[in-house]
């Protein structure tokens, strides 16, 4: 029995080739294309779950009432760790740790690294498994470092027989010494804790410089609470240490006229799990966690399924069509319902199962495009997992029952006069008009998300943002000379040449260079009674020529004045939060009074930060005792490329062991931007692939509305109507369906996209535009999809439709 349920399966799969090919083929892609979404979505939401103690490890951060708002940020003082260990019941671990970079030196081998400077404790806290050494406590010793897999075999060669031996490394202007303890395995890709080498906190520059002060913050702290301990307890065990430790900076809080939270407090640590770090914001003053970008995709892979099995369903109705016959025979042989739903969901189940083959191997073959495309490390290890198989095995089965067992469901329903007869009664067609709808409300859902992200990268590609970003070159200084050493080298190695025009340096990138790292600094002082805040950056010489900057009053540094040092540029909007008439006038006391610094000019604000936040107060500080990080080279216009070159030769010869990782900042701002161009990626390629498959089904869907009235068509053209008014009847319904779809559509595209927007201080305006094209463009394809059927049965001969019953 069995047997034949598959041969006469088979039979009406080949002899329907053209449905069953577009089933299969729209079925492949939207599984392949799902199964690529879904693994990504896993591998964003994955990070940090691979640590054993996940669940009782939190990253702590401070929370405080300022006279701006709130304001909350995760730098802590180098103090904190200890004394929340010594003076907090229920800590079980308080860690420090501080990214940063280091030049390793062994034997003739000059590597730079990326350093992550932790306590002891690090280890317990993290799983990053020791492949060979000392497994417990690797860093007992403060001569004693930690490296992974990877650098391991940049620096030595081999992880094989290099524990204890010795590598020296670049820490700030010295050079030390350190015994390699432990070799552990690479930080897997979704670890927010990326490193190539771990060093005891305590050889960082600057620890000792900081050891007893509490306003100088620079580095993170987590924390592993006793078992039993909830964050909610953390936070009120550290009410009195925080009233103890920052009571200088409360006082200052309710001098400046901040208001105390909803508890009565003006400043509160608060505890953030390890596993939201990822998606955690502070950009709104509290600690806001969104996991948009995975779920986006989810919801993108699900629309997908969606419409697929829409069309699945619409066209196995539409193929019922030529099956009454058949049906009605069979039950007038004495077939049951029971024998006629599981035939026609067994051909379904076959079209599924085949199509899922083939969309996994499709899925492998575009495995690599994807990941390039995408910029995601994911891989199918994260779709792989037996219980992610089984709830994808078990998915394939509800919608094969659902997809396939509706249509099989209606057409085991059919009377046997009616299934002899050839009529079928679809009612209203309200499931059939309702896909549609659905269909198309998505479509153009996901067109207008992809018109406004476009939109909103091109506004922050193309906006102003106060310098000059097309003709600077900035380099991270990674390299072992001292960083004013290499700015000064690189004047003297380019001056010949006519094509560079500046050269400076700073100790922050603007935008996101290729080294991967951002950073900023930020710092405090009273000035007339009151507090104020401003991000702080170290320049050298020739900055504001370097970049373009507009000077709007008085100069900037210059060589000609030895007293620059004890001077400041401000932006605008520092000196708006200084509220003097003239800037100029400003004396400010730093490090309690014991530096007078005095402001000598204003620029005009540019974004020196992430183009998605307000222009903040900016101090720039001329200080040869802070290092700088990176070094700017403006070059002229023409050229460009040779300037570029000639700019690497001379970094080469400079500092010929470091990688010359130098980048156009206009690249750097593109990359700051880099989520939202995958997003909008994601998106068009999810509408593109959306509409096709809408497309499939509507054409189904006309077939089956044209073969219901052939007749109808036959008579119109006899009795005198044209082939486009004939055309035009048909396809009117479906464009009112596409009309109903776009007024659904609409409101909740605006709504989701508005939200999105207020991510960014500066953003794309929301022009009912963008949803007028979504709408036109949907209509103009439903309209060529249908279009193209009804007029080829618009022009068919009316005779050849009339003449049988």
């Amino acid at each position: 029995m069995l047997k034949n349920y598959f041969k006469i399966a088979w039979r009406n799969l080949i002899k329907n080739k053209v449905f069953t090919l577009a089933n299969i083929i729209g079925l492949t892609s939207a599984l392949a294309v799902a199964l690529l979404l879904v693994m990504t979505a896993l591998f964003e939401l994955s990070y940090d779950q691979f640590h054993k103690n996940k669940d009782s490890v939190y990253q702590v951060y401070l929370s405080s009432q300022t006279p701006r708002g709130l304001e909350s940020g995760t730098s802590q003082p180098v103090p904190l760790a200890p004394a929340l260990k010594a003076d907090v019941p229920g800590i079980k671990h308080a860690v420090r740790t501080l990214s940063d970079d280091t030049f390793a030196t062994y034997n003739d081998k000059e590597i730079n690294l990326d350093a992550e400077f932790v306590d002891p404790a690090f280890f317990d806290l993290f799983t990053f498994p020791v492949i060979t050494g000392k497994a417990k406590n690797p860093l007992s010793e403060k001569s004693s470092v930690v490296l992974s897999e990877k650098s391991a075999q940049k620096v030595f060669g081999t992880v094989e027989n290099i524990v204890g031996k010795t590598i020296a490394l670049k820490l700030g202007k010295e050079e030390q010494l350190f015994s390699v303890s432990a070799i552990v395995q690479d930080p897997p890709s979704n670890s927010s804790n990326d490193f190539d080498i771990i060093i005891p906190f305590e050889n960082h520059p600057e620890y000792a410089s900081n050891i007893d002060r509490w306003d100088s913050q620079f580095h993170l702290v987590y924390v592993q609470l006793e078992e039993g301990v909830t964050p909610d307890q953390f936070e009120k065990n550290t009410q009195e240490f925080t009233s103890l430790h920052y009571q200088g900076s409360i006082e200052n809080a309710k001098r400046d006229g901040a208001v105390a939270n909803e508890d009565g407090l003006f400043m509160q640590f608060h505890l953030l799990p390890i596993t939201d770090m990822h998606f955690t914001s502070f950009a709104s003053g509290a600690a806001v966690v969104k996991r948009t970008f995975p779920y986006m995709i989810l919801g993108i892979a699900f629309v997908i399924i969606f419409i697929v099995c829409a069309n699945f369903i619409n066209m196995n109705i539409a193929l019922s069509e030529k099956r009454l016959k058949e049906i009605g025979m069979r039950k007038t042989l004495g077939a049951v319902k029971k024998q006629l739903f599981f035939q026609f969901w067994l051909e379904s189940l076959l079209v599924f199962t085949a199509s899922t083959i083939l969309g996994l191997v499709l899925g492998n073959l575009l495995l690599e495009p994807f990941k390039s495309l995408f910029n995601t490390r994911a891989t199918l290890e994260h779709v792989t997992q037996p219980k992610i198989l089984l709830i994808f095995g078990l998915s394939i089965f509800c919608i094969t029952l659902i997809a396939g067992g509706y249509p099989a469901l209606l057409m085991s329903r059919l009377g046997t006069l009616r299934a002899l007869k050839g009529k079928m009664d679809l009612g209203k067609n309200r499931l059939r008009n309702s896909l549609i709808v659905l269909q198309f409300a998505i479509a153009i859902l996901l067109i207008s998300g992809t018109l406004v992200l476009h939109g909103q990268i091109e506004f922050m590609r193309n906006k102003d943002l106060g310098y000059n970003k097309e003709q600077v070159i900035s380099i991270p200084l990674n390299g072992k000379k001292d960083s004013y050493q290499v700015v000064a080298l690189l004047r003297d190695e380019l001056k010949g040449n006519p094509n560079i025009l500046n050269i400076s340096g700073a100790d922050n990138n603007l935008g996101m260079g290729r080294d991967g790292s951002s950073m900023s600094s930020m710092m405090g002082f009273d000035y007339k009674g009151r507090g104020v805040v401003t991000n702080a950056l170290t320049v050298d010489y020739d900055y504001a020529k370097t970049l373009d900057l507009e000077v709007v009053a008085g100069r900037t540094f210059s060589r000609d004045f030895a007293a620059d040092s004890l001077s400041l540029v401000i932006n605008e909007t520092m000196a708006k939060q200084l509220g003097e008439e003239d800037p100029l006038s400003v004396r400010i006391p730093i490090d309690d009074g014991a530096t007078t610094y005095s402001v000598i000019g204003v620029v005009k604000d540019f974004n020196f930060q992430d183009i998605s936040r307000q222009v903040n107060p900016l101090t720039l500080f001329l200080n040869n005792d802070w290092d700088l990080y990176y070094a700017y080279v403006k070059i002229a216009p023409q050229n460009i490329s040779s300037s570029f070159d000639a700019v690497e030769k001379a970094w080469g010869s400079i500092e010929p062991q470091a990688e010359f990782l130098g980048s156009f900042l206009d690249e750097n701002v593109d990359r700051t931007f880099r989520r939202e161009k995958t997003m909008a990626t994601i998106v068009t390629s999810g509408s593109i692939l959306g509409i096709l498959l809408s497309c499939i089904g509507l054409f189904a869907i006309s077939m089956l509305v044209v073969a219901q009235r052939t007749k109808e068509i036959g008579v119109r053209k006899v009795i005198g109507a044209s082939v486009s008014s004939v055309a035009l009847l048909l396809t009117k319904d479906f464009l009112k369906l596409v009309g109903i779809a776009f007024i659904l559509a609409t409101p909740i595209a605006w709504y989701f996209l508005n939200e999105w927007l207020q991510n960014y201080a500066f953003r794309v305006t929301l022009s009912p535009l963008f949803f007028i094209a979504a709408g036109l463009l949907a209509t103009l394809i439903a309209f060529i999809t249908v279009g193209t059927r009804t007029v080829k049965a618009a022009s068919a001969n009316p005779v050849k439709s009339l003449r049988t019953e």
